[in-house]
């Protein structure tokens, strides 16, 4: 990693979370060329290793996500040795991202102020459930309860029906977006006082962020908004609409000038004056009636016809694409948004996500799928970085710091079909319990 990699280059990073809340900050970071460690305890990997639906050679894909541009060493930061080489790493970093229960570190006294003594430049960011202070702090916490715990889950949905979830882990996601955020302004203000400092992100409050007016809606005049199926409500025309083949697509027309677009490319410019739909408020109103004009007119178009002629027209719509009509998108391909790169545990190339945002002069790229096993990159980091001796390894070995390179994958696996069968409800009480970390169910 010496050629420029992204306008993070030169930047160092310890990873020690595990799932997706803190190695999403991390891959973030990555992305844009930060040199990201990641740190994982001696016959414990990450539990992602094992997760995804699409596996291969016995390895699942998903890994690749989430650990792509980052290196791996194994440590044990509960043994002292393990600890003074953890903190030999601090001193030659700049950022450091967790996501276990809060006072986890502190019990390994490994907290910010250990780490700031020894490096007081350093930026750790802390992801949890419900933050580093406040009656909850203690408790663990997954993206699943945070995103009900924020009032999120109650907005999805229709009305009277159960409120469901995303098919993601959203709150695990927006959290380890905020926490590279947080890094990065944490990052600039070291520039200016020499010192690092603590992101303190929460996976409640990353999912409370993104309810746009709830809060001062209720505030002001107690509406307590609700789930409102696909649409919002009194913003319209901006729902879907069923094609004449079955499938759906969107149309989004609520601004008063894309609605007389709207009116026109439909035949129906009388509408643009109907009083019922004559402005945003008024539209607001009458969408029930107003989805049953639009609705009518669109079961008689096939979708790509729908989609061209309001396309033409100025009006925003489009299809609702599965991963399969994604991977064939030109628009993404074109902008370099379907990445592959090559993953030596399948042998062969995987597709992947893009990197967002693009930047104009020094873009991040995509480098590495991740390190196939626990430990693979233990002697650069180790012997290349610290200059640690062979024989100072050996010794830490045979003390249980570190374990070289191995894969743990298939083991791991079993353990976790185990926890599935002693936990049939959500297959993730053994990891939790092990690792009592934060997010990603």
């Amino acid at each position: 990693m010496t050629a420029p990699t992204g306008p993070l280059d030169g930047i160092r990073v310890l990873e020690l979370g595990t799932l997706i809340a803190g190695p999403f900050a991390g891959r973030l970071l990555g992305d844009m060329g930060a040199d990201v460690i990641k740190v994982e305890p001696p016959g414990a990997p990450d539990p992602l290793r094992t997760w995804g639906q699409a596996e291969l050679n016995g390895h699942h894909v998903f890994w690749t996500v989430h650990a792509r541009n980052k290196r791996a060493v194994t440590l044990d930061l509960r043994r002292p040795r393990g600890r003074e080489l953890f903190l030999e790493l601090v001193e030659k970093s700049d950022i450091a991202v967790e996501n276990f229960r809060p006072g986890t570190l502190e019990k390994w006294n490994l907290g910010y102020d250990v780490l700031s003594e020894r490096n007081p430049g350093i930026i750790l960011v802390r992801v949890s459930g419900y933050g580093q202070t406040g009656p909850d702090a203690h408790k663990a916490g997954y993206a699943s309860v945070a995103e009900a715990a924020s009032g999120l889950r109650h907005l999805n949905g229709f009305p009277g029906g159960p409120p469901p979830r995303l098919a993601l882990s959203l709150g695990d996601t927006l959290a380890g977006m905020f926490g590279a955020q947080g890094a990065l302004a944490a990052l600039y203000r070291r520039g200016v006082t020499g010192r690092g400092q603590v992101v303190d992100v929460a996976l409640t409050e990353s999912c409370l962020a993104v309810q746009e007016s709830t809060i001062p809606d209720y505030d002001v005049g107690g509406v307590v908004r609700g789930p409102s199926g696909t649409r919002l409500e009194g913003i319209a025309p901006s729902n879907i609409y069923r094609s004449a083949d079955g499938s759906w697509v969107v149309i989004a027309a609520n601004q008063d000038t894309v609605f007389a677009r709207l009116c026109k490319a439909m035949g129906r410019p009388e509408l643009v004056t109907d009083e019922r739909f004559a402005t945003h408020g008024a539209r607001g109103r009458n969408q029930d009636e107003l989805d049953a004009i639009i609705g009518a007119w669109a079961a008689e178009r096939r979708p790509g016809e729908i989609i061209e002629t309001l396309s033409a027209a100025g009006v925003i719509a489009g299809p609702i694409n599965t991963v399969a009509e994604v991977v064939d998108d030109p628009q993404l391909r074109a902008r370099g948004m379907l990445v592959e790169h090559y993953d030596e545990r399948v042998e062969r190339s995987v597709l992947g996500p893009g990197i967002v945002p693009v930047l104009s002069e020094s873009p991040g790229r995509v480098r590495s799928a991740g390190p196939p096993h626990p430990g693979r990159h233990n002697d650069d980091v180790y012997i290349g970085l610290l200059g640690k001796t062979v024989e100072e390894l050996t010794d830490l070995r045979a003390e249980g710091c570190y374990e070289p390179a191995c894969d743990h994958s298939r083991g791991l696996a079993a353990r976790r079909t185990a926890d599935r069968k002693a936990d049939p409800v959500g297959g993730q009480a053994g990891v939790a319990g092990r690792d009592r970390r934060h997010g990603s169910a």
